[in-house]
């Protein structure tokens, strides 16, 4: 998490309050809903459950489960599969999920993160304390399960994604990890291209209020992320840092564990291109999927205790890791993507060859567009766009021609002949001119059908500071990864505006900004597509 300008912060803290009150409603519909997921399928449970107390660190009190094979014979040892759990969830999350790893074989050890629940201590957003913590639950196991010290892995959802990579490149008895809707870079999740993914930081911290204990450390970092407090901004980076797997590539590639990670292409919380960005750092045994879906809505069916392909593809890779099952998992394409319009899943070497040619949308002319108001074009909604995306195909839409365009830039391609099948990091580059030193836009593309409807491809935000007012300077800018099939006869749409309720905006009031392509630096946005 990171901070931006403090002449921006009234608007955004009240709109952060009130994403925090939907918020609270949200996550209690949720954990009641996995409480009840939780439950169900352990009632009918061939493998034993136990509820524990684990001493983490600092003699720290961790509620936690243990699932154990039916029938588990105490002059063997099992496999051990360690899941902490998912922000603001119960410990009682994973249990469907366990029940089935511990069918196949598995000790299965699921435990309330600190400050959350029933937990003791303060939330550490998977600092150093959570993960020692996890080094305590492991040691725990060793001594009272019947766990093979030689054969542990770790896994989890969202936060207990994110713990598992940190926790694995800190302990070298860790030999897979299976994160899934994680973030291996924090501030590149929300606070990329210099801007607060407000909404949501909201949703994060209005839901550890709700089921949790926040210590002021990180009470202070939600404070000054709101604030846009510029004098915090290099200590909220190092703090986010210390808690991001991407700082400790190199420790992980020495300890040798194998990772899976997965993640859906709308993650509103944590984007899929950190997650790309760390895969390709790694060095030792790896694999990416990539699919429809928001922020952990692609494993929610497997929470359930119904078929997920996540889980199964996660079960495999521990199968193949931790048993040392030939099942495959290590000769197949390491990459792999299901595009957001439907198809098969498809297999990549590596993430480079994702989006093997590109083609250029040129942003020809000169552009001015005035700030402080939203055009209508917008990235939707925190955790419900992408997951009407992934059911429905239904992303966030607007009427290209009917944006305004004195809020809004547009550009758009000829229409296409053919399918373009978008895979991977669209980049725009432009000179701006901007008529303050500070200032935020949002970049939007778009696959425009014959009546003008815009539906969103991707987009990414761009904030700057200390520029000179009335001096061009070019911008760079990555928007989101995704995979996305354009039908022939469409265009492409490159839509630029000042203001997204997803982000905080730094742009004062009355400003300008002036987009242009200057004859040796011509704009353009880059558009990656799958090799045909």
């Amino acid at each position: 998490m990171g901070p931006g300008r403090a002449t921006a912060s009234r608007r955004p803290a009240r709109r952060a309050t009130a994403v925090r009150t939907t918020a609270a409603g949200a996550v209690s519909a949720a954990l009641i809903a996995g409480t009840l997921i939780g439950l169900a399928p352990a009632a009918q449970a061939a493998a034993s459950v136990r509820f524990v107390d684990i001493t983490g660190d600092g003699g720290t009190v961790l509620k936690g489960n243990v699932v154990t094979p039916a029938g588990a014979d105490a002059a063997r040892r099992y496999p051990l599969i360690v899941l902490p759990t998912s922000w603001s969830l119960p410990q009682v999350e994973y249990l469907a999920q366990a029940q089935e790893l511990a069918n196949s074989g598995y000790i299965v050890l699921s435990y309330n993160v600190r400050g959350f629940w029933q937990s003791g201590g303060q939330i550490d957003v998977a600092g150093p304390a959570d993960v020692a913590d996890a080094s305590k639950v492991i040691d725990w196991a060793l001594a009272n399960t019947d766990a093979d010290p030689q054969h542990i892995g770790m896994a989890g959802v969202s936060y207990g994604a994110g713990i598992s990579l940190l926790a694995a490149a800190h302990d070298k008895r860790i030999k897979a990890v299976g994160a899934l809707s994680g973030w291996a870079d924090l501030i590149a999740s929300i606070y990329s291209g210099r801007t607060q993914h407000v909404e949501a930081a909201a949703l994060l911290d209005g839901s550890a209020t709700l089921t949790g204990r926040e210590s002021p450390e990180v009470r202070q970092i939600f404070d000054d992320f709101y604030a846009s407090n510029l004098a915090k901004e290099q200590d909220m980076i190092a703090w986010g840092a210390k808690r991001s797997a991407a700082t400790y590539a190199d420790q992980l590639n020495k300890n040798g564990a194998a990772v899976f990670m997965a993640n859906a292409w709308g993650d509103s919380i944590f984007p899929a291109n950190q997650y790309a960005d760390f895969y390709g750092k790694l060095t030792v045994p790896k694999r990416l999927e990539l699919r429809p879906g928001d922020h952990a809505t692609a494993e929610l069916s497997g929470l359930l205790g119904l078929p997920n392909d996540v889980w199964t593809d996660t079960e495999r890779w521990f199968d193949h890791y931790l048993k040392g099952t030939d099942n495959g998992v290590d000769r197949e394409q390491p990459v792999r993507l299901k595009s957001r319009t439907g198809g098969d899943y498809e297999g990549y070497p590596d993430w480079k060859s994702v989006g093997a040619t590109r083609r250029r949308l040129a942003l020809a002319g000169s552009t001015t567009i005035h700030a402080n108001v939203d055009s209508g074009a917008d990235g939707g909604v925190v955790l419900l766009s992408g997951l009407l995306d992934q059911v429905a195909q239904l992303p966030p839409v607007a009427s290209i021609p009917l944006l305004p365009r004195r809020w809004a830039a547009v550009w758009q391609s000829e229409r296409y002949g053919s399918a373009q099948q978008v895979r991977g990091t669209a980049t725009l580059h432009t000179t701006l001119t901007p008529t303050a030193e500070s200032g935020t836009l949002v970049a939007y593309l778009y696959d425009v059908g014959p009546l003008g409807l815009g539906k969103l491809v991707s987009h990414a935000p761009y904030t700057w500071h200390g520029r000179t007012p009335g001096k061009a300077f070019d911008v760079n800018l990555d928007l989101f990864s995704t995979a996305y099939d354009v039908p022939a006869g469409h265009r492409l749409a490159l839509v630029i505006d000042t203001v997204d309720p997803l982000y905080t905006e730094h742009n004062p009031s009355g400003a300008q900004l002036t987009f242009s392509s200057p004859v040796d630096d011509p704009s353009y946005v880059s558009v990656p597509l799958r090799e045909q």
